[in-house]
């Protein structure tokens, strides 16, 4: 059983979103992120979050991903 829960996965894309605050752009580099190292179960996950618990730049990224998956955008 995965340790990943909605509680916990929202806090690791938080805690990705602002160690790249300072990028260029940090929307674009947490969302590069989740779709190089996030398992598609976790990226469905997060997906699930509907902007729930999430900073705007993770809020962001996800609604982004989701948009390349075809997946209900986080709003």
């Amino acid at each position: 059983m995965s340790s990943h829960t909605p509680e916990k996965l929202a806090y690791m894309v938080n805690q990705i979103a602002r160690n790249l605050a300072l990028d260029p752009d940090p929307v674009g580099m947490v969302a590069q992120h989740i779709q190089d190292f996030w398992t598609p179960r976790m990226k469905h996950m997060a997906f699930a979050l509907d902007g729930a618990g999430l900073d705007p730049v993770a809020r962001d990224a996800l609604a982004r991903l989701a948009g390349q998956y075809g997946a209900a955008a986080a709003s």
